[in-house]
């Protein structure tokens, strides 16, 4: 080691850096324009942190399995809500809607106390607005264990809705209600 600190090697290597006749860093002296900085924000990862390509969706738009539950539960409300149309022509003014639970204070004036979790509700017209049918998801999907058993509960709970809101009995509204 001399005074400076430095080794032979390390010496060398200064000296080398250099370009003739500049004193400076060779690379400053070969290199004069920067590179660009990043364009800042997140780029697109092409990789996982493993070197693997990024995984994509499970399964195609097209396909069921892409369906969420509450996509598949609305199609069983259309589906039989298609069903009634065929033969009650003034459903078309009805609008069906699917939420999640029934609020706690139930649905219009009543609160749905004691009698037990409703499945379906209804919601007569006022004030300008259109009648309105009402399917509770979560109830419905609890007690049923198949797609199958889920779309003829839907149906009875759709029937139900509507012979209360045009005064009928659902024997009336569907005459198939009730067989399995």
């Amino acid at each position: 080691m001399r005074r400076d600190g430095r080794t032979g090697g390390e010496r060398a290597a200064l000296a080398w850096n250099r370009a003739p006749g500049t004193g400076g860093d060779y690379a400053s002296a070969v290199m004069d324009d920067r590179v660009p900085p990043r364009a800042a924000g997140p780029r697109p990862r092409r990789r996982d942190r493993h070197g693997r390509g990024m995984r994509g969706p499970v399964a195609p738009p097209q396909v069921p399995l892409a369906a969420s539950r509450a996509e598949l539960f609305a199609d069983l409300v259309r589906d039989s809500v298609e069903r009634l149309e065929r033969r009650w022509q003034q459903l078309a003014e009805v609008e069906f809607l699917v939420m999640e639970v029934p609020r706690l204070e139930g649905t219009g004036d009543e609160p749905w106390g004691d009698e037990g979790v409703p499945l379906g509700g209804i919601i007569p017209a006022r004030d300008g607005r259109r009648a309105r049918v009402v399917v509770y998801r979560r109830p419905v999907e609890i007690r049923t264990k198949g797609r199958d058993e889920r779309a003829e509960l839907v149906h009875e709970v759709v029937v139900e809705q509507v012979a209360e809101l045009l005064g009928l009995t659902p024997e009336r509204v569907d005459p198939r209600y009730g067989e399995e």
